[in-house]
Order: C-alpha cells, then structure tokens, then sequence
C-alpha cells in the first residue's frame, strides 16, 4: 500500500505549490462550494484547491463531463493501489492553470473575445507536454481532464514528460486562415512566458494543425529567440518530424494489430467502423485498409456512410479535402450517425470527441474490440456495458499514444540537430507502442483487471514513483 513505504505524506505541492488552482476567475464562493467549510473555517477534504464552475453547457447525451469521467477511472485505480486521499488530491488537481482573454477582429469587422487556457498537470517525469485544440467547446473543466490524460498517457508510453493541454473556444472550421493566425499569436503571445523547450511544449489537437504550430513557434520566437523545440507537429520544413502527422493514426493501427493478435483476428477477416473523420480517424482509415482490413463505415460532424464491400479511405479522404460532404461521397450508402454504431464489424475504432460512446448508446456497439482513438470517448457507464458484453477496450491513454510518442522523437531530433527518416520513426514509434500494449495486457490479464483499469495503476505508479524521487507533492 501507497501509504506504508512512500513516506510521510501530504497535499501540497512541489516547488510552485501543485495543486494550487492559478485560475483568473476564482472567486471565495467558488471555493466555499466545492469544499465546504467546517465550524472552526477549516477545508474537510485534502482537495483546497478550487475548481472554477467553468464548464460550457454540454449539448450531447453523455451522462458525465470529461473530467469526471477521467476522475471515475483515476480513483478506481488509485483505490486499488491504495493511493492516500492527500497524495490523491495532488495528482488529481494542477499544478497551473492559466485562462486568458484572446480578442480578435473577425472578417465581420467586428471584435471578438475568445477564452483561451493552458493547464499544466503534472511535470515530476519531465516538461509538460499536451495540445492545443480550438473548438467552440473548448472549457476550462475539459482542459483540466486532458491535461490529467497526458500526465497518465506520457507515463504510460514511458516518455520523459509531464501533462500539460490548452484551447481556445473558437469555432475553427468558420475562420479562415488570417483570423486563425490573429487568434493564435495573441494566445501565444498571453500564455508564451510558461511555455519553453524545457518547459511546456505544445503540439496539434483538434481543429489544430502543421500551420498553427509554426505560427506558434514564431510568436514565441519574437519574445525569446528562435527556439524549434518550443513546439512540435511542426511542418517538416521548419524542424518538423517525418511521419508525425499520422503518428496518432498509426498508433491506433499498432494497438489494432497486438489486439487482433490477442484475439487472433487477421486483418482480411476484419471489418472496421470509424467514428470520426479528422486527422485522427483518417489516417487511421488509411493505414487499416493497406494492412487489408475492410473500411465498412465512416462518420464525421455531417452524418455517416457505410459500405459492406468497403470504403476507398484515400478517395474519401481525397472527396473532403475538396469541400466535399461525407453524405454526398458516391460510392457509399448515406445512413445515420448512431446508426454507425450498430454496423456488424470486427473493429469499431472512436475517434471523434469526448462522450461520443455513453449509456445510451454504447448497447447499440456489436464490434469484439473498441480502440479509442479520442480522448475520453467513453463514459464509464458506457465503459461498464462494453465490458459486460465481452468486448476488448483499448483505452485512450493507450491507443492514441502515438501522436506524444513521435512529438518526443521530434523535440529530441530538434534539441540535437538530428534528422531521422519516416522509416525509422514509424519503427521506434511501432517498438514503444509494442512494449506499452503488452505491459497493459500482462498487468489486466495477472491482476484480473481491464486493460484500462491496468494502464490507469501502471500510469499512476510511474507519476508517484518520479514525484517521490523529486520530493513533490508531501514526500519526504
């Protein structure tokens, strides 16, 4: 048990104080609600840090936040480790959150103010490291649980990093790319001092690409020298990494292949839906039928399609990328977005956003392995009932590994003034995403656990064993 060998234990933080909420917005009643004060004015919980009601009303059916679907699946393995209330509450909370203001003129003449945000999480095994993803959606309360997924997601992979995500809730898909280039350089300009190659390295995310990194990374440039390792997912041309663009992809397909393995499914007997279209589930489309599986069914934010002969996922790739409508793709049959859900396939692969599979869905699913190639897709009832039904759930923090995998290869390459080719990243990111898979699957298969259960106490482990050599968070 955590609390008999660790040492004396605690809430605080390290040295800047984790766990201290660095919100903007804070306010005495905020912190009163989330915890309560006692008759003599003391905080009950080990958590004092306030959670700013932060949150954009959620439009879509799933029962839980982001956050509290990462706390659910957090303290269902800490409860099996044992991890002590105090030390939980610190690796629960942040160790910075920033929210500031990104005003923008708009093609409307008029001005706008979008929320921008960067949660630090956790940097006891190295500098944070998370995305940015501009959404209309984007919150502070969703930032938080993603920077907890990349402190737990870089553990797992074992790469040198701590958790860290941002966002800025502006609709991307409307703007073009002057008003993108506005809001991104005043974002990077409010947020550029706790940001540093050895410090916290943004990386693409949803509704985010190759550009804005380079805009990024010029911004930054303007205030502390050119510095390429300040970001990665750069274009190739500007420090870049060959093979990152799909890495994310691709570390599905690796999670596709020891899972089949598992199962002993080969890829011409396997059928594959994907739920969600964007870098993510496109690359994956692409690299899952050139091993030989067959693409039944694809959605995106317009509707669904699906083919039993299969889908062309470069022509389809090809008709979007020309302002094309999912529906209108030729060579497919126009059907429902849940309906998706309920296509007969080997491989249902989530790579959309958040609480896409939930309890009043998740029932509909009739894969025999679900990989979650987005952050959060399923909420943990949903969770429950895939389980109950037999199916094999690759976890998020796992499945989509491969994007931070090969942002390391690219921070690494950029602070030695090295080059690899595509050959050689794609084979180390195949070998670490080989080894993470199998240490998940030897712990769910001795423990007697989920595989996201298991990778959730391997990832745990990691960040208190670095947190107590560092002597953060009330180690001694």
């Amino acid at each position: 048990m955590w609390g008999r060998h660790l040492g004396p234990l605690g809430s605080g933080g390290g040295d800047d104080g984790a766990g201290r909420a660095h919100n903007l917005g804070a306010t005495v009643a905020d912190v009163e609600h989330f915890a309560p004060h006692t008759a003599v004015g003391r905080l009950t919980h080990p958590d004092k840090s306030p959670r700013v009601a932060n949150k954009a009303p959620h439009p879509g059916p799933a029962e839980t936040s982001s956050f509290d679907t990462v706390s659910h699946y957090f303290d269902a393995a800490a409860d099996r480790l044992g991890v002590p209330e105090g030390l939980r509450a610190v690796i629960r909370t942040a160790y910075r959150e920033v929210q500031v203001q990104v005003p923008v003129r708009l093609r409307d003449a008029g001005i706008h103010v979008f929320s921008g945000y960067r949660v630090q999480h956790n940097r006891a095994r190295g500098p944070f490291k998370g995305g940015i993803r501009y959404h209309e959606r984007v919150n502070l309360d969703e930032v938080r649980a993603l920077a907890a997924l990349m402190t737990l997601k870089t553990a797992l992979v074992d790469v040198p990093f701590g958790g860290a995500k941002g966002g800025v809730n502006c609709p991307a898909r409307d703007l073009d790319q002057g008003e993108l280039e506005r809001i991104t350089r005043s974002f990077t300009d409010k947020i550029a001092g706790i940001l540093g190659p050895a410090r916290d390295i943004p990386a693409p995310d949803a509704g985010t690409n190759a550009q804005v990194m380079a805009w990024m990374m010029d911004e930054y440039a303007k205030l502390h020298g050119d510095t390429p390792a300040v970001v990665t997912g750069k274009p190739i041309s500007l420090g870049g990494s060959p093979g990152r663009e799909a890495a994310t992809g691709r570390g599905v397909v690796y999670a596709y292949r020891e899972a089949a393995r598992a199962l002993g499914l080969h890829p011409d007997s396997t059928r594959v839906a994907i739920q969600g279209f964007g870098n993510v589930g496109s690359w994956t489309a692409r690299l899952m039928t050139q091993l030989g599986c067959t693409l039944v069914g694809v959605s995106n934010t317009s509707g669904a399609i699906h083919s039993e002969q299969g889908i062309d996922a470069d022509a389809l790739a090809r008709h979007l990328a020309g302002d094309g409508k999912l529906a209108e793709y030729p060579a497919a049959e126009p059907i429902g977005s849940e309906d998706l859900m309920a296509l007969d396939c080997e491989v249902f692969i989530a790579a959309a956003l958040g609480g896409t599979i939930h309890a009043g869905n998740a029932d509909s699913i009739r894969a025999r392995i679900v990989i979650e190639g987005a952050n959060n897709p399923t909420t943990p009832a949903a969770d429950q009932i895939l389980a109950d039904k037999g199916m094999l759930i690759v976890p998020d923090i796992l499945a989509n590994a491969g994007g931070v995998v090969v942002s390391y290869f690219e921070w690494v390459q950029n602070l030695q003034h090295v080059g690899w080719d595509e050959h050689e990243v794609n084979n180390k990111l195949g070998a670490r995403m080989r080894s993470a898979y199998r240490e998940v699957e030897e712990r769910a298969r001795r423990q007697g656990v989920t595989p996201r259960l298991a990778a959730y106490e391997l990832a745990i482990e990691r960040v208190l064993e670095a947190m107590r050599l560092r002597g953060h968070g009330g180690f001694a």
